[in-house]
C-alpha cells in the first residue's frame, strides 16, 4: 500500500469550471499527466487535463456509442460494459502505475470521466490511490450558453439540458459511496481561497492544506474572476416544461450538496423522475426515428453510411465544390466525433 499517493478525479459537465478548478489544484502541488491539452480560444488559460485521458475515453465512448453529454439514461449500461473490460482495465492501471512512478498526488479531469467512474475507482484502488471526487456544479442554463457560444448549436438547447441532467444526476448516484466534494463554480470565482480549503479538508488533500505561499500567489495570478460571461437563468431558451423543472430541480438538490450531505431520497426520485421522463420521449419520437432512419441513402453494399458522410453528402452539389477534398474530409472526421 502506498499511503502518500492521492488521485483526485474531477467530474461533472463541461464548461462547468472543471478546467479552474483542475489548474487550481495543478499550482497548489497536484500532477496533471503529459502531455497536457494545450489551451485554445475556448480556454484560453488551459484545460488542467491529460491528453492520454481525453484520448482513452473518446475511444472508448466511441465503442460504446455513446455521446460526451448523452441524454440516454440507457447510456451508462452501455459504458458500464466497457468498465467491466479487462483489457481496459489493463490499460488504464498500467498508465496510472507508470504516472504515480512521476509522481504521488495527480489529478484527473475530463468531461467524459463520469462514464467511467467505475473503471477509475477500480484501478485507482488497486495502485493504492483510491479516488476522491470533485463535481464541479454551475447553473444548467449557463452550461448550455456556454456551450453553445464555444461549441456551436448542432446539438441544441434541449438535448444539452437534458445531457445535463442526465449527467449531473448519475454521476451524484456514481460518486454517493466514495469521498467527494461538490465545489460552486460561482463560489470558486468569487473566493477560491475558502472554497478549495472547505473541499481539500473534506477530501483531506495534505497538498491543499500545506500549500506554499509561492503556490498561493500562483493560484491567485491564475484565477481570472471574468471568466464567467453566461447568465444563470434560463432566458429566452426554449426548455420543454416537464425538462426544465426537472433541471430546476436536479440544480435544487445537487447545490445543497456544495454545504452538506443533501436530500438523497429526493435525489433518487429525481433520477427515477428523468427517467421515466426520458422514456416518454423516446416513445413519442419514435416514428421520427424511424423515419430518420429510412431516409438516409445506403451505400452500393447496401450499408448505411455514417450521419457525417450522409449529412456531407446532403451539401449543396455548388457549395461541395468549392469545399476542398482535404477540408471535407477534415469536416467528416470532426462531424464523427461529434457523433
Amino acid at each position: 500500500m502506498h499511503e502518500q499517493r492521492s488521485l483526485v478525479l474531477v467530474a461533472g459537465s463541461g464548461r462547468s469550471g472543471t478546467s479552474l478548478f483542475s489548474g487550481i489544484l495543478q499550482r497548489l502541488g497536484f500532477h496533471v499527466p503529459a502531455p497536457e491539452v494545450p489551451a485554445d480560444p475556448t480556454n484560453p488559460r488551459g484545460f488542467g487535463e491529460s491528453q492520454w485521458v481525453v484520448d482513452f475515453h473518446t475511444r472508448l465512448l466511441k465503442r460504446a456509442r455513446v455521446q460526451v453529454a448523452d441524454a440516454r439514461p440507457a447510456a451508462w449500461a452501455q459504458t458500464a460494459q466497457l468498465c467491466l473490460d479487462e483489457a481496459v482495465r489493463l490499460e488504464l492501471a498500467t498508465w496510472l502505475d507508470a504516472q504515480f512512478a512521476e509522481a504521488s498526488h495527480l489529478i484527473v479531469k475530463d468531461p467524459r470521466l463520469s462514464w467511467f467512474l467505475p473503471l477509475w475507482r477500480r484501478c485507482g484502488e488497486a495502485a493504492g490511490a483510491p479516488p476522491r471526487f470533485v463535481t464541479m456544479l454551475r447553473h444548467p442554463a449557463a452550461v448550455i450558453d456556454s456551450k453553445q457560444r464555444w461549441y456551436g448549436g448542432w446539438q441544441g438547447d434541449v438535448g444539452r439540458a437534458a445531457g445535463w441532467v442526465n449527467q449531473t444526476l448519475f454521476t451524484e448516484r456514481a460518486t454517493r459511496d466514495a469521498p467527494r466534494a461538490f465545489v460552486s463554480y460561482d463560489d470558486l470565482l468569487d473566493d477560491w481561497t475558502k472554497t478549495v480549503a472547505r473541499a481539500g479538508e473534506t477530501l483531506d488533500l495534505a497538498a491543499v492544506r500545506d500549500a506554499p505561499a509561492t503556490s498561493m500567489r500562483l493560484v491567485h495570478d491564475f484565477v481570472d474572476r471574468s471568466l464567467s460571461r453566461s447568465r444563470p437563468d434560463w432566458g429566452d431558451m426554449r426548455i420543454p416544461a416537464p425538462l426544465r423543472a426537472q433541471a430546476d430541480e436536479a440544480w435544487r438538490l445537487v447545490s445543497a450538496l456544495a454545504g452538506g450531505p443533501g436530500d438523497l431520497v429526493a435525489l433518487d426520485a429525481a433520477r427515477a423522475a428523468y427517467v421515466e421522463l426520458y422514456a416518454e420521449a423516446e416513445a413519442i419520437a419514435g416514428s421520427s426515428v424511424t423515419a430518420a432512419a429510412r431516409s438516409r441513402p445506403a451505400h452500393a453494399n447496401g450499408k448505411l453510411p455514417s450521419p457525417a458522410v450522409w449529412l456531407v453528402r446532403r451539401m449543396p452539389e455548388p457549395y461541395r465544390r468549392r469545399v476542398p477534398p482535404r477540408v471535407r474530409s477534415r469536416l467528416v472526421k470532426v462531424l464523427a466525433r461529434g457523433g
